[in-house]
């Protein structure tokens, strides 16, 4: 048995999109102010740009979580 995180960044993108990063192996106690914090930089330091235009503004951000259950089928 195990447990995946992943945080899901949504943003606003120059040419009018929405860009989408995932963070895997995220922690379960990480805030929406670190969240903020992160979003904040990612869109200051113009980190990401693509088809999609360059990150503009934030748009949404959610933890999801994912318990994943092995069978022994030996």
């Amino acid at each position: 048995m195990g447990v995946e995180r992943t945080i899901e960044l949504g943003f606003n993108t120059s040419l009018n999109k929405t860009h989408t990063v995932r963070v895997t192996g995220a922690r379960s106690d990480a805030t929406a102010q670190e969240i903020s914090a992160v979003m904040d930089t990612l869109v200051a330091r113009d980190v990401f740009a693509g088809n999609n235009g360059s990150l503009s503004s934030k748009k949404s951000a959610r933890l999801v979580t994912r318990q994943i259950d092995d069978f022994d089928i030996t």
